[in-house]
């Protein structure tokens, strides 16, 4: 099994017709994900031919769902316009929106996440600035390379796009369940936590890579959920170790203030919950192998 993307899942692409678009949906479909269409409301009703495969442009969401039954998306859509994008997804009530783009304003994230509650919380949204969801074998939506690992019974979920990428390249010969990446801005959508939770309902997800970075308290919250709620083995890494107090790091825009937020609290806090913290990707991917090891 997978957790929220799998062979099963029909995948349109909000944007597919722009530069980025367009190349990650031939990424997607080469890794086999089942693109069944894009939108872009100046371009409905014209196909586009991405590598022999011919797909619709709709209008619309809601109009791209009555011809497709696509129940995900993937969001390319420039920032000025990624709000409207996923409020549109959110009203088509569709299932799964993954937002890749990143540079998002913060106060547009808000919106269109309260709006996603307010209408019943029947969209999952992923991200912004995220690499996305890949489950190996059945199913890639975003921009996370498809060929650096294998299927196997391990989850992960990632603040970072680059350092999912190292884990699973490290792990490959182990393979991967599913790997999210939430992305690192300072409002998203699915959480650690959702992830966690997730992880521990999926029957060939057998141990768990949690990875995180400094400021906010979110992976102090993540600790607290897994010590109360999750039976596997999780590892985890948190980015950051090295950065100075009191400087704004990396892409998540992390302050870290006084003791909260920093690499050491979020550290105890996880292995008071119980996992094992890498202190680099490399010990995290040797942590795990010793986990698997042990199963």
């Amino acid at each position: 099994m997978a957790i929220f993307l799998n062979e099963n899942s029909k995948v349109i692409v909000q944007g597919m017709t722009g530069s980025e678009g367009m190349k990650h949906t031939r990424r997607m479909l080469k890794a086999g994900t089942e693109i069944v269409g894009g939108v872009n409301p100046r371009k409905a009703g014209t196909k586009v031919d991405v590598d022999g495969v011919s797909l619709p442009v709709f209008a619309s969401v809601q109009e791209a769902i009555a011809e497709t039954g696509a129940n995900a998306s993937v969001v390319f859509v420039p920032p000025a316009f990624s709000k409207a994008a996923v409020v549109e997804a959110i009203d088509a009530e569709i299932e799964l929106v993954i937002v890749i783009t990143e540079g998002i304003p913060v106060h547009d994230s808000v919106t269109f996440w309260n709006y996603a509650e307010s209408k019943g919380g029947k969209t999952r949204i992923v991200g912004p600035n995220c690499p996305g969801i890949a489950s190996p074998g059945k199913s890639n939506a975003g921009i996370t390379p498809a060929d650096i690992t294998g299927t196997g019974p391990i989850g992960l979920v990632s603040k970072s796009g680059t350092l999912t990428y190292q884990l699973m390249y490290e792990l490959r010969d182990i393979g991967f369940s599913t790997s999210v990446g939430i992305g690192g801005d300072p409002v998203i959508g699915t959480t650690h936590i959702d992830c966690l939770r997730a992880f521990e309902e999926d029957p060939e997800t057998k141990a768990i890579v949690m990875i995180g970075e400094i400021g906010g308290d979110a992976e102090e919250r993540a600790a607290e959920f897994i010590k109360n709620n999750v039976t596997k083995p999780v590892v985890g890494y948190i980015a950051g170790f090295t950065a100075p107090e009191g400087k704004t790091m990396g892409h998540a825009g992390a302050i870290i203030s006084g003791s909260a937020g920093t690499a050491e609290s979020k550290q105890a806090a996880l292995e008071a919950a119980g996992v094992k913290v890498g202190k680099t990707p490399s010990e995290t991917a040797r942590l795990m192998r010793e986990v698997i090891e042990n199963l």
